[in-house]
């Protein structure tokens, strides 16, 4: 090939555009808002509600902000939708405990339920506390009927403890006439001392002495019923 040959090759190859690459995509199609809430929810994971930005969660996701605003409109509806995974998990934590009951009669099967509740509440406080954080973020009662919010079981944490009591009463351990309203009475107690080891005066205390503590409140809630 002689060199003039070769200079109309290389002229004609170079009015020649490369092929435009395709856009590297971190998440499958359709799936934006699923990628966009996992992201809210390590955020949460890590650092509490506050930690919920809706920036952050695009950056994590792979995607320019802009593309957040068809699933979330801001970041408060980001940080429910975190808020709802995050009681979904606290109702699998009390379901995981529930499932390590082993007992044969009503009455002790009634109390272990119900010791298990408390306990899988503590231990998610204790151990997923950004998460616990962010379940509580707002004023709001904070257990409905939406499904994101329900464990595995299709219960959320309220309903959880709710057949819980139900099931006192089933035993005959907890009074009918007792029973209303004795949801919220046992939900302070232990929330109540989760929340001094999460954010109170507990917090530096041992967890050893935490767990003790723990055992103590749900066995007096146990026999205040």
């Amino acid at each position: 090939m002689d060199s003039v040959h070769i200079e109309v090759v290389m002229k004609r190859n170079a009015s020649v555009s490369p092929p435009t690459p395709t856009p590297r995509s971190t998440y499958r199609h359709g799936d934006l808002r699923r990628a966009l809430l996992e992201s809210g929810i390590e955020l949460a994971r890590a650092g509490g509600p506050d930690a919920v930005v809706l920036r952050e969660a695009t950056r994590r996701a792979g995607v320019v902000p802009n593309a957040a605003y068809r699933h979330f409109a801001s970041r408060q509806d980001l940080l429910e939708a975190v808020r709802s995974a995050a009681l979904a998990e606290l109702a699998n934590a009390m379901e995981a405990e529930i499932a390590k009951v082993r007992v044969k009669s009503p009455e002790e099967a009634a109390r272990a339920t119900l010791r298990a509740v408390g306990a899988g509440y503590l231990r998610f406080a204790f151990t997923e506390t950004g998460l616990f954080r962010t379940a509580f973020v707002t004023a709001e009662l904070g257990f409905t009927a939406e499904p994101a919010r329900k464990g595995k079981g299709g219960l959320d944490p309220l309903e959880l403890l709710g057949s819980a009591l139900d099931k006192m009463v089933g035993a005959g351990l907890l009074r009918p006439e007792r029973r209303p309203g004795a949801e919220f009475l046992c939900w302070s107690a232990v929330h109540g001392f989760a929340m001094l080891v999460v954010d109170g005066p507990l917090h530096e205390f041992p967890r050893a002495d935490i767990d003790g503590i723990g055992a103590r409140v749900i066995a007096m809630v146990e026999a205040g019923l």
